[in-house]
């Protein structure tokens, strides 16, 4: 079986103590389970793509305008991967098992070449670890269960700014989408 490894919005808005729409610690405590997984998966060759909020400043057309605070405005710092990860994609960026795969809405599927290059690759299972647990963890989660993939979800590198919404999605993911959680 041939697997992949997707980081979901680790980045400096989602993640540091000053970020725009921060987890902080809850999405700082997961650095290293999520580094140590993206090593292991980069090590072996194996697929990993870094799947990145991006926004528009000053998008007024965009839904999350009316829900959330502007965060991982294009070209900002606040769309830089978060600690130890950044060097990590930095070293292996031009390998042809990483990808940095900009998205615009809460699933990185959706708008996103992403089910043609895991098809591409023979991949059918798909380990998810990022933030925000409830929200974009969530919907690219409900998207791969939908497209037939096979989910693992690393609950010590899931987090979320929403505790309630973090325990609720990992049951979630497990007893309504089959997923492994571990």
């Amino acid at each position: 079986m041939s697997r992949a490894l997707i980081v979901i919005d680790y980045t400096y808005d989602f993640v540091a103590s000053n970020g725009a729409l921060t987890c902080g610690e809850p999405g700082q405590s997961i650095e290293g389970k999520i580094t140590a997984l993206a090593e292991e998966f980069l090590s072996n060759e194996e697929y990993v793509v870094f799947a990145v909020d991006v926004h528009d400043e000053n998008d007024v057309f965009h839904p999350e305008t009316r829900l959330f605070p502007p965060h991982n405005i294009r070209g900002t710092k606040g769309r830089d991967l978060y600690g130890k990860l950044k060097g990590l994609y930095e070293e292996y960026q031009s390998s042809s098992h990483v990808e940095y795969k900009d998205k615009t809405r809460y699933s990185a599927f959706c708008g996103t070449d992403l089910d043609v290059k895991l098809r591409e690759r023979g991949i059918t299972e798909l380990h998810l670890v990022g933030v925000c647990t409830d929200i974009c963890v969530l919907h690219t989660a409900v998207d791969a269960y939908n497209l037939g993939y096979k989910i693992v979800i690393s609950k010590n590198a899931v987090a979320s700014f929403n505790q309630t919404g973090h325990e609720w999605a990992l049951g979630h993911f497990e007893s309504v989408l089959g997923a492994t959680v571990n």
